[in-house]
This record gives structure tokens, sequence and C-alpha cells, in this order.
């Protein structure tokens, strides 16, 4: 699934969340769409997380 298919998807699931339960369902969803975004940019290893553990430590 291409990247311009995909944001349309996620567009749509949040339309939808909308429009079933307002302000809050879109909330959740966007909370729970950018935690499965980024727990699957961590496993194909395109989000590196070694510099958010070390901080600032330089």
């Amino acid at each position: 699934m291409n990247r311009s298919a995909l944001g349309l998807l996620a567009g749509l699931l949040m339309a939808i969340a909308i429009a079933v339960d307002g302000f809050s369902g879109f909330l959740l969803a966007l909370v729970l769409g950018v935690l499965g975004f980024a727990v699957g940019a961590y496993l194909e290893g395109e989000l590196d997380l070694s510099a958010l553990a070390r901080g600032k430590r330089g």
C-alpha cells in the first residue's frame, strides 16, 4: 500500500471517528494512529529511539 493510499485511509478513519463519537473520538483515533505509526516505524528500523533514551548527554 503506497503512502497516498495509506493517508487516504487514515483520513477516512478519522472522519468516521468524528462522525461517530465527536471530537473526543477524533482525538483518541489521532493518538492511537500516531502510536501505531511510531511502533511500525521502530519495527521497520526507520525510527531510532536510542537518541531519545540518551537525552542531551554529549
